[in-house]
């Protein structure tokens, strides 16, 4: 309900990446549309909601032409939208995560993203190493993407208003090309890791640290994976391989 908030959504988006389109996902009845079309973009809208798009076309008939229908999860936009392409909206709090994940497949075409969250989810994915709350989302994404925090949206901007509070992050794809080392294996071993994540890493990694024949009194190996940071884990990646 909010408008400034609506604003300081899409001024959030950098122009960072040297990008021309932007794709917002959902924009239900357009509360970041009426401030994304004053921009100087390429504008497409990504609505899976008939209703949605139908009030779409009525109220933005210049944007008729780029209203697309689909399930962002479930397609290829890159075939649609020439990438590189910026991704904003008001996320879907049940598929947030997801989006990410789809992010991250897409991560050479999507150099910059601005979205609301949940705000324990927004907070997660940007923890630096060492915070409790780090998982595997998180190395991951910041593998990739230098993350930010930007502001927290009160339950009162929305109507109805959510059990919840909103944050609002962006994305900005870093400078890492490659990885240098085997991803599949990069990401079993973040998995492996999280996945008993109250224990250190001599314990959680021991089948694998016994199979490679690793020496485990390294203090590095009473470390728990949220104290590692990315480059700790590429560099136990390269020793495993």
């Amino acid at each position: 309900m909010d408008e400034d908030i609506s604003s300081k959504i899409v001024d959030g988006l950098s122009g960072y990446g040297d990008y021309k389109n932007v794709l917002e996902l959902g924009p239900g009845t357009g509360a970041l549309t009426t401030h994304l079309i004053e921009k100087d973009w390429n504008l497409f809208l990504l609505e899976i909601d008939p209703e949605s798009i139908m009030y779409l076309h009525t109220n933005y008939p210049k944007l008729s032409d780029r209203i697309l229908s689909g399930d962002f999860l479930n397609m290829d936009i890159g075939k649609t939208i020439k990438p590189p392409f910026a991704l904003i909206g008001n996320f879907p709090y049940n598929i947030s995560t997801q989006i990410i994940f789809k992010v991250l497949e897409m991560r050479e075409e999507i150099p910059e993203l601005v979205g609301m969250f949940q705000k324990e989810v927004a907070e997660r994915l940007v923890m630096p190493a060492g915070s409790k709350t780090t998982g595997i989302l998180t190395v991951l994404l910041q593998t990739w993407y230098d993350c930010e925090y930007l502001f927290t949206v009160d339950k009162e901007s929305f109507f109805p208003p959510p059990k919840v509070q909103s944050g609002v992050i962006r994305l900005k794809r870093n400078k890492r090309v490659k990885l240098e080392v085997d991803e599949k294996f990069y990401k079993k071993l973040i998995k492996m890791a999280f996945g008993q994540r109250r224990k250190t890493l001599r314990n959680s990694l021991k089948p694998l640290l016994k199979e490679k024949g690793i020496d485990t009194s390294d203090l590095f190996f009473t470390k728990r994976p949220e104290q590692l940071s990315v480059e700790e884990f590429i560099g136990l990646v390269r020793v495993l391989s």
